[in-house]
């Protein structure tokens, strides 16, 4: 197993610190390095990451703020040179908390720790008919069979369910990674549906509740495929 990771820090001597120390470690894939957290952010919304090396203290945006802004799309090891953060790695459920300079047996501990909880994740996903969002500091439970569809907006994606509305900090490609089920379908890049919740379909749109949804060319077909059609 081979954990994608990539490096936050406005450190040029902390980024080429834990750049060496991934490379010393086989279980770990080091896609991309960014001085500037901005900058990660608009990679997240493109590519999947499996852990994310986050520096704390970093200006324009800490590292804090940049946790509020993905939510819980990846695991996150904070690195910083103080211990003052603690309380708030704890508030955001990290994986793990490494002081800087941070020595090779503590990282590869870390990154065992991040292993054990991607496999958990793994286990979890595979066998689970829900899914857990933090909102309002809390996490909450959403059953499958209740979601509508998944809407992007922005740097946000809506949950729509029979029951109410959600909203979390992600992007539609990946909520389509890690939603291991098979009544989910991708039917444009802005929108994943409940195959069981459709009403009628037209050439380009269906209908969800009252709700009218686009569906592109690339997907039509595979969604036409998913349906028990007579």
């Amino acid at each position: 197993m081979k954990l994608r990771c990539i490096i936050v820090d406005d450190e040029v001597i902390a980024r080429k610190s834990l750049e060496r120390l991934c490379l010393k470690v086989e279980s770990l894939q080091l896609v991309n390095i960014f001085e500037n957290p901005r900058e990660a952010l608009s990679y997240l919304e493109e590519s999947d990451v499996d852990l994310i090396f986050l520096d704390v203290e970093m200006p324009d945006l800490s590292g804090i703020e940049f946790m509020d802004h993905i939510g819980d799309l990846s695991q996150i090891i904070l690195t910083t040179s103080k211990t003052e953060y603690a309380y708030e790695a704890f508030q955001y459920h990290v994986s793990d908390y490494l002081k800087k300079p941070i020595s090779l047996p503590r990282f590869e501990q870390a990154i065992q720790k991040a292993i054990e909880i991607h496999r958990q994740d793994e286990n979890y996903e595979a066998n689970t008919n829900d899914i857990y969002i933090r909102e309002d500091g809390r996490y909450v439970r959403i059953r499958y069979e209740d979601i509508l569809y998944f809407e992007n907006a922005g740097d946000y994606i809506y949950i729509k369910t029979e029951q109410g509305n959600h909203i979390i900090h992600g992007t539609i490609k990946s909520i389509d990674a890690r939603i291991k089920d098979s009544r989910f379908q991708k039917v444009h890049r802005s929108y994943i549906v409940n195959l069981n919740k459709i009403i009628d379909i037209e050439d380009t749109t269906l209908v969800i509740g009252k709700k009218v949804i686009p569906i592109s060319r690339s997907h039509k077909s595979l969604l036409v495929g998913n349906l028990n059609l007579l």
